[in-house]
């Protein structure tokens, strides 16, 4: 989820920011006294007050030529669920400097980056020390895309309603040794924007798509898990999505975004496939 520099002229990008500032401050005004959309407090958030967190973003949009790599009616998609979600744990792949806006969102949640390079960790918490990020090793390649699939459904640690994450090291999609607290926590909702995906020698997403999926089918609470997908224009986001996030289950395709509702596995019957 790094961002990128526009390649247009520096006050346009300064324009995009401030864009982003004002929805924000408009949203803190006119909802003061409505705090419904916002998540319930967590014991790991950092940053309590709410105001704080979100002028934080507002400063920082309003002051930075970089601008987030998703488009603002892909990341409206996100947004407008997140103004609904109460309580709201939010698990992001990938860690960016568009992670300050996704916090915003959530002031008063849990918000956790998962990110597989520690150096750019480092880098963006220098200037958002508020953030939560976890560093994260995918054990796969993006040339072992079309061998991965075909390996899950052989492999019974891969296929429902069996399959678990943490410690699973028959399933090579899994994602088996992430941090205690991402597998304790139940997650309202999950973005997957990373790790990179765009070189055959790059982990890929295979394994981030599987995992969201397979948390939001393994799902104790009420209610659906909200998974978002970003660039399903790439030949494998699409195909893992279709496999493991279903098309009966998306509810928006915007841009490069694909937003799916996924059920817990015990309201559905999928047999031994994850759709």
């Amino acid at each position: 989820m790094h961002l990128t520099v526009t390649q247009k002229p520096w006050f346009l990008a300064l324009s995009v920011g401030a864009i982003f500032a004002s929805a924000l401050l408009i949203s803190t005004l006119t909802r003061a006294t409505d705090h419904s959309f916002l998540c319930s407090l967590s014991p790991y958030s950092r940053a309590t007050d709410t105001t704080s967190v979100q002028l934080n973003a507002i400063l920082h949009y309003a002051t930075s030529r970089i601008v987030p790599q998703q488009s603002i009616d892909e990341i409206r998609i996100s947004f407008d669920v997140l103004k609904r979600a109460s309580p709201c744990n939010f698990l992001v792949f990938g860690l960016g400097h568009d992670s300050i806006m996704w916090n915003s969102f959530n002031p008063r949640g849990t918000t956790l980056f998962l990110e597989e390079d520690p150096k750019w960790i480092q880098s963006v918490l220098k200037n958002a020390p508020f953030l939560r990020a976890h560093t994260v090793r995918y054990p796969t390649h993006l040339s072992q895309a079309d061998e991965l699939l075909q390996f899950y459904k052989s492999e019974p640690a891969c296929l429902p309603p069996s399959v678990q994450l943490k410690g699973n090291q028959r399933c090579r999609l899994a994602l088996s040794d992430l941090p205690d607290e991402v597998y304790d926590k139940e997650w309202d909702l999950i973005m997957v924007d990373a790790p990179r995906g765009y070189a055959g020698d790059l982990p890929g997403r295979m394994g981030a798509i599987f995992t969201a999926a397979t948390m939001a089918r393994n799902r104790r609470g009420e209610g659906v898990t909200h998974v978002f997908l970003h660039d399903v224009d790439r030949r494998v986001e699409k195909i893992y999505a279709e496999e493991f996030l279903c098309r009966k289950y998306r509810a928006h395709a915007v841009g490069r975004l694909w937003h799916f509702e996924i059920p817990p596995e015990r309201n559905v019957s999928t047999g031994t496939g994850f759709c």
